[in-house]
């Protein structure tokens, strides 16, 4: 299966700080290993970045082996899915995903609203979904009240910053003392977590203090400086998006504003909106035997 589509280019080289774009080719590749051979296999990815006035998507292609049909569809969220399904025997499947984007300086945190327009029934209703306990990011009553104490004398945007910037100062970054299922409170109990938790954790104090907020999943580039040509062994990667009059983003994990070097491709309530990869199927136990990224700056 090859899916591909193209949006015709930007000529304008100057983001919307006057910073410049970064074109930036992404290549995602998963690939599974079946104990006994699979019969029937259905599976989503959510493997296309966006277009938007931050970000324009140039070209993208999703190819799998064995080679399947495939059909997108735009989800609940937003999100592009390409959607595929395999009937013919087989004990490997291997996904690549490749896209160019072009990227630019996102807004500035937005200071429209005040914490009485949080509290609105129009806003509370128009975004409600963002604003709901999920099992990813479930009430916590310690997490709530530290919320609750940096809310204090801060206006609403500046609160996405203060619980930001707790998070990224309260929690380590390690792998493996987290996984794929664990969720906000897992990682605060244990004060270690990857980028996921990090969002996660962001979100459950950000909604305990009537913040409409929701995770956003994409990629990485890990030079701040990265130089044109070089490819870098990039990262899929979480960040939190609030909405304070608008919608901005802000990366926990880095404590850093999204930049050029983000990527963003889906947008939910939690990970189990954006999971990457993800469906059904029959035959023997699986297991993950490649998982990269790699991302080039090509200008």
């Amino acid at each position: 299966m090859t899916a591909a589509s193209t949006t015709p280019s930007t000529t304008d080289t100057t983001g919307p700080n006057g910073t410049g774009t970064w074109r930036l080719r992404v290549v995602h590749t998963t690939g599974y290993r079946y104990q006994a051979p699979v019969v029937q296999s259905f599976n989503e990815a959510r493997l296309t970045p966006r277009s938007d006035r931050w970000q324009n998507l140039v070209v993208t292609r999703i190819e799998t082996t064995p080679p399947t049909r495939s059909f997108r569809y735009t989800d609940y969220w937003g999100t592009e899915v390409t959607a595929f399904d395999l009937h013919a025997p087989h004990t490997e499947l291997k996904i690549v995903a490749s896209s160019v984007v072009e990227t630019g300086e996102t807004v500035l945190p937005l200071d429209g609203a005040t914490w009485a327009d949080l509290r609105a029934d129009r806003l509370v209703d128009r975004y409600g979904e963002y604003l709901e306990w999920t099992r990813y990011v479930p009430r916590h009553k310690e997490l709530g009240q530290l919320a609750r104490e940096l809310r204090k004398g801060r206006k609403p945007h500046e609160t996405v910053l203060a619980i930001a910037e707790l998070v990224h100062d309260r929690l380590t970054y390690k792998r493996g003392t987290t996984g794929v299922h664990s969720s906000a409170v897992d990682a605060w109990e244990a004060r270690e977590g990857v980028c996921q938790d990090y969002a996660h954790l962001t979100l459950a104090m950000l909604r305990a203090v009537g913040i409409p907020s929701r995770y956003v999943s994409g990629y990485l580039h890990t030079k701040p400086d990265g130089v044109v040509g070089e490819t870098v062994v990039g990262e899929s990667h979480a960040w939190v998006e609030a909405w304070t009059g608008g919608w901005w983003g802000f990366d926990p994990t880095n404590d850093i504003e999204i930049s050029p070097r983000h990527i963003w491709v889906a947008t939910g309530r939690d990970y189990a909106d954006v999971s990457p990869v993800k469906g059904t199927y029959s035959g023997g136990p699986a297991a993950a035997i490649e998982v990269s990224v790699e991302v080039t700056r090509l200008a």
